[in-house]
């Protein structure tokens, strides 16, 4: 009887205790009753989520302000860069940015034969000065760029702290072949030549066709210039052709069906 009582005792607290229990609050990921609290799965409490946002604002903000100097070093220079590009622009001839000067539009001849249809007047040929403004035609100018970029540049490279100006003798002009009487009209006639009569250096030195051609420390390099020129142009002449050119190159595009002329 007396166990019977207790027994009756111990399940009348279990059915009591049950409802209390019920009403406890679980621990687990979400928002605990009544307190607003999120909670981890693991039991640990979460930031709100108001809070986590201003946790990430606040270092967005720490972020923009350790980057705003970085940032603004990029943008000056792509500012610098546009100018830069802008300026060249203005002053491109024949559609190429390295070829800078101005357009002079067609040029009539004083004689029959002389003339351009679309003369430029170049000024600087892939950022080496021209010692004069030098009137020829795109194609000319072309090919004067591909003998400085692939030719003077490279073998003057070492010397003096490279290529700075070309010493300019003459380019266009409405006469005959050496000026002779009677003769044809020259390449210079016809924008299509220009003579070389020297280079200098960015240290100021200057080289000639004259006292380099034979010169001892010299004769290699203006013989590099020289035939460096053969291809690009189709007509090139030195010391060593006549004597009309013992102090220029003489460089022009005229054609051969045999090919480049080179003396």
């Amino acid at each position: 009887m007396k166990r019977l009582m207790v027994a009756l005792m111990l399940l009348g607290g279990v059915a009591s205790a049950a409802p209390e229990a019920s009403l406890r609050p679980v621990a687990r990921a979400g928002v605990n009753a009544g307190s607003g609290v999120t909670l981890e799965p693991s039991g640990a409490i979460a930031p709100r989520r108001r809070d986590a946002a201003a946790v990430a604002a606040a270092g967005r903000g720490q972020g923009m302000v350790a980057s705003l100097r970085p940032e603004l070093r990029p943008r000056r220079f792509r500012r610098i860069a546009r100018e830069q590009e802008r300026l060249r622009q203005r002053g491109a001839v024949c559609g190429d940015l390295d070829i800078q000067g101005e357009v002079v539009g067609r040029v009539a001849g004083r004689q029959n034969g002389c003339g351009i249809e679309n003369a430029v007047r170049v000024r600087t040929v892939s950022g080496v000065t021209l010692s004069q403004r030098a009137v020829m035609d795109c194609t000319t100018a072309q090919a004067l760029k591909t003998w400085v970029d692939e030719t003077a540049k490279p073998t003057l490279r070492r010397s003096g702290g490279g290529l700075k100006s070309l010493r300019v003798a003459a380019h266009y002009v409405c006469r005959t072949r050496n000026n002779r009487p009677g003769g044809r009209i020259s390449e210079h006639g016809k924008g299509r030549a220009i003579d070389i009569s020297g280079v200098r250096l960015r240290d100021g030195t200057l080289i000639t066709v004259r006292n380099g051609w034979n010169g001892a420390n010299t004769a290699q390099v203006m013989r590099r210039l020289h035939s460096g020129a053969c291809g690009p142009f189709g007509t090139v002449l030195g010391p060593n052709s006549d004597r009309f050119h013992l102090d220029h190159f003489h460089f022009d595009t005229a054609r051969y069906r045999s090919g480049p002329y080179c003396r």
